[in-house]
């Protein structure tokens, strides 16, 4: 089965670490180009997509909104 998204902002790229938490995993992905995205995920997921480092993934980024702040 071939999955279909309506997000239009995916990116390929391999899982580089794995921070696994009691709740939460922080997985960072290194894109194609060399730059890095970091999410944080569930830890339920992260074993349900059985994430290793160098697996190769989809980064899908679907947002409102994008913010950045400082003082």
């Amino acid at each position: 089965m071939e999955m279909k998204l309506s997000a239009r902002n995916m990116l390929k790229g391999r899982v580089k670490n794995i921070v696994k938490g009691p709740v939460s995993s922080e997985v960072t992905v290194e894109l194609m180009g060399g730059d890095t995205i970091v999410s944080v995920i569930t830890k339920t997921s992260a074993e349900e997509l059985k994430l290793a480092e160098g697996k190769e993934v989809l980064v899908v980024i679907k947002a409102s909104s994008v913010m950045i702040a400082t003082d």
